[in-house]
């Protein structure tokens, strides 16, 4: 029996680089560089069928980003975060038919950059409180719906935790295990939907060797960079996310 894979020499070219990001970010930075993996593979196939092809993926990087932070992660952090995000997920299933992957892109894209433009502009004191706990209900369930969308949940809860200053590897490993549980919460919605069908998903397996090259590049720089440097990355990514989303909603 052979299996009906995507035969397209540039689907691959802009894939493999995707999935080697979404590695990095989802295990290292939780930076937002994870986001534009479905918009670059948008370039050859769609939104829909993108989302799909990484979602075994998707499953494999958690698994191991869960293994290599299993000691550092914040459970009370996660056990506050994780029932509005799954709320999100569930509004992103019952909207997902409606509302165009690109709108959402641009949604997500234009209140990164204005997160990323508040805290340049107005940054603030040492000694300020966090976000209050209202914010980061309603910005997580944003990203529950915008990782169901398009796999691009961390911008919305990135800028509920940055404010709250935590060390590299305890944000990363928090972040890891929400993400396990959300997207773990996806499959029913997409088999549903009819995303998961056997080319989406014996395409998925070709590309499985290629996340664990970027899992380890981003553990390892994870675990040396300092809380200063990591932080640069983080709004580095951001931006960058946020400029690419901005520019597909708006396209």
């Amino acid at each position: 029996m052979t299996f009906p894979l995507i035969t397209d020499p540039f689907f691959y070219a802009v894939t493999i680089p995707a999935v080697l990001l979404m590695g990095i970010s989802k295990s290292g930075f939780g930076a937002g560089f994870g986001s534009l993996a479905v918009p670059m593979m948008a370039l050859a196939v769609t939104v829909p069928q993108a989302a799909a092809i990484l979602m075994p993926v998707l499953l494999l990087i958690d698994l191991l980003g869960m293994a290599a932070f299993r000691r550092d992660f914040d459970l009370r952090l996660v056990r506050f975060l994780l029932p509005w995000g799954l709320l999100g997920v569930v509004v992103g299933a019952l909207l997902f038919s409606v509302l165009p992957a690109n709108t959402v892109a641009g949604i997500v894209g234009a209140f990164t950059l204005l997160f990323l433009a508040q805290r340049l502009l107005f940054p603030p004191r040492p000694d300020s409180p966090p976000p209050p706990r209202w914010v980061g209900a309603l910005l997580t369930v944003t990203s529950g719906f915008t990782s169901f969308i398009a796999h691009a949940g961390s911008p919305p809860v990135n800028a509920y935790l940055i404010p709250m200053r935590l060390p590299p590897v305890v944000f990363t490993a928090s972040l890891a295990f929400f993400f396990f549980i959300i997207n773990l919460s996806k499959w029913i919605p997409y088999a549903w939907l009819g995303l998961l069908d056997l080319r989406n998903m014996a395409t998925s397996l070709l590309l499985l060797p290629i996340a664990p090259i970027g899992v380890w590049i981003g553990v390892r720089l994870a675990r040396r960079l300092s809380p200063l440097v990591f932080y640069r990355i983080l709004y580095g990514g951001m931006f960058l996310t946020g400029v690419k989303l901005l520019w597909d909603g708006l396209r």
